[in-house]
């Protein structure tokens, strides 16, 4: 079974539908990127997905091998999140807070937890650092980190690279991959097209009232990539 299956999802909120009809599942494995114009839903499908905004309709099925806590989730900034008064430490280890169950203190398992994904992040040096002094790249370092700390399988990103530079930009794209290619399996929204068509294996396309999912290389022979203005290969 999919990790994740939807099968005709109306997506929306307040009661209004921002976008219909959409069908499609995530593997293990996959690096699924969710790209279309702006209003399209692409933000409220990956809330939806999380449980954050509810469904008005159709169906989201989740497999039995994905806990809730195997879950990890990137949001887009805000001035104030970036701007948040907690050190590096404090923040990263947060993200371990749905493992701790009853317990009011991080034990042990949770602090090697969190130093691992911040070595793997290469922040171990930042961790008694303030989080609003930091670069913006250092900071969705940060939050990746603590992201990881949440999630054993599935890593969920929206926009993460908005604000960034462009070499930051790619250094974080290829941060990304590297984990797909350790087997976190992938599900980011994104405005860069480029960007989705180098990395990810597959792409769902979202409009407000169709939708499709293929893999990349299919993506790059479609009529949706060619009024991109991208060639058919």
């Amino acid at each position: 079974m999919a990790y994740i299956q939807c099968e005709d999802l109306v997506l929306g909120y307040e009661g209004t539908s921002v976008a219909e009809h959409i069908s499609f599942s995530v593997e293990m494995g996959d690096y699924l990127c969710i790209v279309g114009e702006n209003g399209a839903g692409k933000s409220t499908l990956m809330k939806t997905l999380l449980g954050l905004t509810p469904l008005m309709g159709g169906h989201i099925a989740y497999s039995d091998t994905l806990e809730a806590h195997a879950i990890g989730y990137l949001p887009q900034q805000t001035f104030v999140q970036k701007d948040f008064p907690a050190s590096v430490w404090e923040i990263v280890l947060s993200g371990t807070l749905s493992q701790c169950g009853w317990r009011p203190f991080f034990q042990k398992t949770q602090k090697q937890l969190a130093e691992k994904n911040m070595r793997r992040m290469d922040i171990w040096d930042l961790r008694k650092e303030c989080y609003r002094n930091l670069s913006g790249g250092q900071q969705q370092r940060v939050l990746l980190a603590r992201a990881l700390c949440a999630s054993s399988k599935l890593l969920v990103l929206d926009e993460p690279v908005t604000g960034l530079d462009p070499k930051v930009t790619v250094e974080f794209y290829q941060l990304i991959q590297a984990l797909n290619q350790e087997g976190l399996t992938i599900i980011m929204v994104s405005h860069d097209i480029h960007a989705a068509i180098k990395y990810a294996s597959h792409i769902l396309h979202v409009e407000k009232e169709k939708s499709f999912i293929r893999t990349t290389q299919a993506y790059r022979k479609s009529d949706f990539w060619k009024e991109l203005g991208g060639e058919n290969k």
